[in-house]
């Protein structure tokens, strides 16, 4: 698939991957439409867009699952049409399972998981009726492999993955396509607004994080996939993406690694 001329809604469009996105997809005359609930921020992405004209602003909250199909009337205002939505939105974890709230459990969920569901059963009749579209969904390395200190949001991407597995077999007849991207560490701001088990932010950079790949770098290998219509793809360093094929090969092996990483 190519971008020139397609309109394509991003989630979690304020900063990180969603912002890198964004200015990636303007360099390719793309419409745009940037979504999450931080308008000053969002504002701020749209004046770095190249063609900032062809880039529209909406206020979206992820949780306000009730909402979705009224926001998705609105977005088909913008342009006519969506050929593609990336579910980027989302929130990390940082605690462990006995020390965290069940109400951060529920959050988590709310978000990551039924957020994401809820928009694309909202903009999914619009693809079916144009017999056309495609779901991208940033997901993780964890949600492949659970890890210590993330175990509500693991839950939450390796939920997307069922989702979107069933979704790709079910819409194939209607040229709907499904992209699962799963990013390893990528230096944004995930770490430091992840929540600890009372549902504060962590505020604080994880090491990992801070040494991975820069947004930008992950963007550019995430629109190729896109292009390439890969039903799900792993962006990240090699040790990442080691765990998931030890993961799918040796997995008492790959259980033995994670019992020995560091708990912090």
């Amino acid at each position: 698939m190519n971008f020139t001329n397609k309109t394509v809604w991003i989630t979690g469009a304020s900063s990180g991957i969603g912002r890198s996105l964004a200015l990636e997809l303007s360099k390719q005359n793309t419409k745009l439409i940037l979504s999450s609930r931080n308008e000053i921020e969002l504002n701020k992405v749209k004046r770095e867009c190249e063609n900032s004209q062809n880039a529209k602003i909406l206020l979206l909250d992820l949780e306000n699952h009730n909402t979705m199909s009224s926001k998705v009337e609105e977005a088909l205002l913008l342009f006519g049409t969506i050929d593609v939505l990336f579910n980027n939105g989302g929130i990390s974890q940082r605690s462990l399972v006995k020390d965290t709230s069940i109400d951060v459990d529920k959050y988590i969920m709310n978000i990551n998981y039924l957020g994401t569901v809820a928009l694309t059963k909202a903009i999914l009749p619009h693809f079916i009726n144009k017999n056309n579209g495609h779901f991208v969904i940033t997901t993780s390395i964890v949600g492949k492999i659970g890890t210590p200190l993330r175990s509500s949001y693991a839950a939450s991407k390796h939920a997307l993955h069922g989702f979107f597995d069933s979704l790709r077999a079910e819409v194939y007849q209607n040229n709907i396509k499904v992209t699962l991207a799963c990013p390893g560490f990528v230096q944004t701001n995930v770490s430091l607004n992840a929540l600890t088990g009372n549902g504060t932010p962590q505020n604080k950079m994880d090491g990992a994080t801070k040494n991975g790949l820069t947004s930008e770098t992950f963007v550019k290998l995430l629109i190729k996939a896109v292009k390439n219509e890969k039903q799900e793809v792993y962006i990240g360093g090699f040790k990442e993406k080691l765990g998931v094929y030890t993961k799918r090969f040796f997995p008492k092996l790959l259980s033995t690694m994670i019992r020995k990483m560091a708990v912090t």
